[in-house]
């Protein structure tokens, strides 16, 4: 098994992704916000570095995706907390909305779009046993950045949605995440979150 600090990940420069700081912003925007477009069009000038080097270079932005779980049946959202069992120490005891993970290099397709897609879907796959059918209809919401702490600084997430029948969904980490489905109106008041999850409740949910 190859260390994590070892794995080939997804960057871009930061200059180049917020185009000299012109779209630098701190939160989520979704697909309408005038810097949508300009800032995933950078994600084309994409580099591939080994991760354990990106950890501390906020030159660089790591690319992550980001999906929330909606319940096809109401308005809920899989909620998850990471246990002490997980492999990212700053962001245990933590609830997050969002399942995601660091992007490798998909060799085969040279298209970014697929590149973004077969990612989601692994991280989707292999943390709660989603894939296939169930995974066909995947929205993207938007960006979320947030500089105000380490691991955001040399972080950027694409923040897609998936609807999904609460009954297909497993935890297949049970020793690092802690699966619970969760009311809407309800997770404006729940704490502690992750950063990024608590910018997404706050300004895409009016939490």
């Amino acid at each position: 098994m190859v260390n994590k600090f070892d794995e080939q990940i997804l960057v871009v420069p930061r200059s180049r992704l917020f185009d000299d700081e012109r779209t630098a912003f701190n939160g989520f925007i979704g697909r309408g916000d005038a810097r949508y477009d300009s800032i995933v069009s950078s994600f084309e000038d994409f580099e591939v570095k080994r991760r354990g080097d990106m950890e501390e270079a906020p030159s660089y932005k790591q690319l992550v995706s980001y999906v929330i779980i909606k319940s096809d049946r109401d308005e809920s959202t899989l909620v998850y907390k990471r246990l002490d069992g997980g492999g990212e120490a700053r962001l245990h005891g933590l609830l997050s909305i969002g399942v995601g993970g660091h992007m490798n290099d998909v060799p085969e397709s040279d298209d970014i779009n697929d590149k973004l897609s077969v990612n989601a879907k692994r991280e989707l796959a292999e943390e709660v046993g989603l894939e296939g059918e169930a995974v066909k209809e995947m929205e993207i919401m938007g960006l979320i950045n947030d500089d105000d702490n380490e691991v955001g600084k040399v972080h950027i997430g694409l923040v897609l949605s998936v609807k999904v029948d609460p009954s297909i969904v497993t935890s297949k980490e049970a020793d690092t995440l802690e699966l619970n489905w969760e009311a809407d109106e309800n997770l404006p008041v729940m704490s502690p979150y992750e950063s990024w999850s608590e910018l997404i409740i706050r300004d895409a949910y009016g939490g």
